[in-house]
């Protein structure tokens, strides 16, 4: 297990989300090499669609840009090592009836 500790940048997720972000992030670490950024997210991805339903997202890097919507209450971004994890889940468009765009 890595001794450093994960420094959380903004979120706005409930407590026991964040500790089983950071506690993914830990596992994927262990498993993989620290510049194989995709499978550490792929790792995290999946392990949030199977424990918390599906619609989530992890981007892992050190240097990346992101723009997105998210589903309040599922975000994180924190730091670990030297790597950034955004892990989210997407926000679901409304749809809209037929019948609404006809009134």
């Amino acid at each position: 297990m890595l001794e450093g500790k994960a420094v959380i940048l903004d979120t706005d997720m409930p407590l026991k989300l964040q500790l089983h972000a950071m506690s993914c992030a830990y596992t994927a670490l262990d498993l993989f090499d620290v510049l194989d950024c995709s499978n550490i997210a792929a790792h995290i991805k999946k392990e949030f669609d199977v424990m918390h339903g599906p619609g989530w997202q992890c981007v892992v890097g050190c240097n990346y840009g992101s723009f997105f919507t998210h589903t309040t209450g599922t975000f994180i971004y924190f730091c670990l090592e030297r790597l950034k994890f955004l892990v989210f889940k997407a926000a679901v468009p409304k749809t809209i009836n037929q019948s609404e765009t006809e009134k």
